[in-house]
């Protein structure tokens, strides 16, 4: 019987002599492997960085850290990807990211403090299976991104985001059948975003992540797939069923006018439902340009004031008292028309519209005295708005030009001029509603 309870003992004392060895290979291991790293010696830290994931997976998080940087650095050594070598440290590296999720969960209960969730770590994995990846899957790395995304949504990290984004992007461009869900992945990622910079205290995360919130925009917009009549049959259903979801009619309001297709009945619809909810600026402007659509003017204009009123972006401003001097333009009421030009131009002397429109409501109205030929000086002002326009902003210059070519020709003659006391270099005032000087040529 003594022999036997000594034999048991010796067992149980070997177990733990056992177990407390393994412990110390590990912490040794740990701590070289850790050492190596700092010191970017990346070939002398994997073999024990490896034992340790292999042997106490559980002992600190830094490890999987260590490994993912290691495989990272020694893919980066290796320049022929079909290389057999490259092959196992690239399964090596998928390896380090699932072994990663599968012990999170033990990680948080002991109470570690982790920035990345299970499936946040998800979407690194998708990251590095992207860079290091002998021959990537748009779809595989899309797949593991849209589950990262859709699970931790406005926590996901930025670099997720842009590259989920980015993935589908290359996915639409090979199968249009993806154009739906591409621009609901925008609208998604676009939201989540933009709740994480609402979030955001620190000011240089905040800048990156605006920075990201840009590289969506750009990369929606340049997908080739989101122009007005794609956006139209996609919302148009969409708005229907999210009338009262004022986060979805907000992006959507957004989207359409980013991509200049207010005048398509998606925009105008999606307005209407917004504005009945939270009527902001957007809104209004958005039911505004409905009612202008249709020719009531007089409650265009006061949906644009309201617009204009609760707005604080000048370009924007700038824009919508454009938009309400074309209204007073198109009921030939040229003295509002021109107040919100000159409105417009206050909030931004680089856009030409105003002083397109301005030039139009001069060239409408034009006569303000008993003699024809003072009233064609009128047209000398005009021009000098459509050159004031195009010097201003480029991207009107085309049309600034077609109308110069079509006033020019309307301006008076030397003759006529010369019989009422004017020449070339005068100045000469315009009067009636214009009020406004301009020179003789």
């Amino acid at each position: 019987m003594k022999i036997k309870t000594l034999v048991a003992v010796v067992l149980l004392s070997s177990g733990v002599t056992s177990a407390f060895a393994q412990t110390e290979d590990c912490n040794s291991n740990s701590s070289i492997s850790h050492e190596a790293v700092n010191a970017k010696n990346y070939k002398d830290a994997y073999a024990p960085c490896m034992a340790v994931l292999r042997d106490c997976p559980t002992l600190r998080y830094y490890t999987f850290l260590d490994a993912i940087e290691i495989h990272q650095n020694l893919l980066k050594g290796i320049k022929d990807r079909n290389s057999a070598e490259y092959q196992k440290l690239f399964d090596g590296l998928m390896e380090v990211h699932d072994l990663r999720m599968k012990y999170i969960p033990e990680f948080i209960a002991k109470g570690t403090k982790l920035s990345l969730t299970v499936d946040g770590a998800l979407g690194a994995k998708a990251i590095d299976y992207m860079v290091y990846a002998p021959k990537m899957d748009v779809k595989q790395a899309y797949a593991w991104l849209k589950q990262s995304v859709d699970a931790d949504k406005a926590n996901t990290q930025g670099a997720i985001l842009h590259y989920f984004l980015n993935m589908s992007m290359e996915i639409v461009k090979a199968d249009k059948s993806h154009v739906d869900q591409f621009f609901q992945d925008y609208i998604d990622a676009s939201n989540y975003i933009d709740q994480a910079i609402a979030a955001q205290t620190n000011e240089k995360r905040k800048k990156n992540l605006e920075s990201i919130k840009e590289n969506l925009v750009a990369m929606f917009v340049s997908s080739g797939v989101a122009d007005c009549e794609s956006l139209q049959s996609i919302y148009g259903p969409q708005i229907e069923e999210h009338k009262t979801d004022s986060a979805f009619l907000k992006k959507a309001v957004n989207i359409l006018s980013m991509m200049k297709c207010t005048d398509s009945d998606a925009y105008f619809k999606a307005s209407e439902y917004m504005y009945a909810i939270e009527p902001t600026a957007d809104a209004a402007i958005g039911v505004g340009g409905m009612y202008f659509k249709k020719g009531e003017y007089d409650t265009a204009v006061k949906l644009f004031n309201e617009g204009l009123d609760k707005e604080t972006d000048n370009n924007r401003k700038c824009e919508m008292a454009t938009a309400i001097a074309s209204a007073f333009l198109h009921e030939k009421r040229y003295s509002q028309c021109k107040t919100y030009c000159q409105k417009a131009i206050s909030y931004n002397s680089n856009n030409g519209n105003p002083y397109l429109l301005l030039a139009s409501a001069y060239a409408s109205s034009p006569n303000w005295s008993d003699e024809a030929a003072l009233n064609k000086c009128t047209y000398f002002l005009v021009l000098d708005k459509l050159s004031r326009a195009k010097s201003v902003d480029p991207s009107v210059a085309d049309q600034a030009n077609e109308l110069i070519a079509t006033y020019s020709k309307h301006t008076p003659s030397s003759e006529d001029l010369f019989m009422l006391g004017y020449q070339k270099g005068d100045r000469i005032d315009i009067g009636g509603w214009i009020g406004e000087s301009t020179t003789i040529r």
